[in-house]
C-alpha cells in the first residue's frame, strides 16, 4: 500500500494519461499486466496505485520508489520501453513526473 509521509525517502512518481471512455479500460488494463508482471518486481518499487476519473479521460498513476535511480532504471528497460509504445497508442499523452512529499494530513 501506498504511504504518504512527510519528510519521505520514499521518491515519488505520479503519471497523469489523458484518454478516451472508449480506450480507458483498455489502458487500465495493460497498466494492471505491467505492475502485476514486470513493474512491481523491479529493484527498488516500494508500491502504487490507479486512479481513474468518473469520465473515463484521465488516468493518475501513484508510484514509490527507494530512489531517482531506482525509478529511471525500470524506465530504461527494454521492458518498460515496449509497454510505454502500447501505453501511448491507447492515450493521447502521458507524463511521470517525480515528486518530493513536503507535507501530509490525516
Amino acid at each position: 500500500m501506498p504511504s504518504i509521509t512527510s519528510p519521505s525517502e520514499i521518491q515519488t512518481v505520479i503519471t497523469t494519461f489523458e484518454t478516451s471512455p472508449g480506450d480507458c479500460e483498455d489502458l487500465l488494463d495493460a497498466l494492471r499486466d505491467a505492475y502485476d508482471s514486470f513493474i512491481s518486481k523491479q529493484p527498488g518499487f516500494v508500491a502504487a496505485g490507479l486512479h481513474v476519473n468518473d469520465a473515463q479521460t484521465r488516468i493518475a498513476n501513484y508510484s514509490q520508489w527507494r530512489s531517482r535511480d531506482d525509478f529511471q532504471a525500470m524506465l530504461r528497460s527494454d521492458e518498460m520501453r515496449s509497454r510505454n509504445r502500447r501505453f501511448n497508442e491507447l492515450c493521447r499523452s502521458f507524463e511521470p513526473v517525480m515528486y518530493d512529499v513536503v507535507a501530509a494530513y490525516d
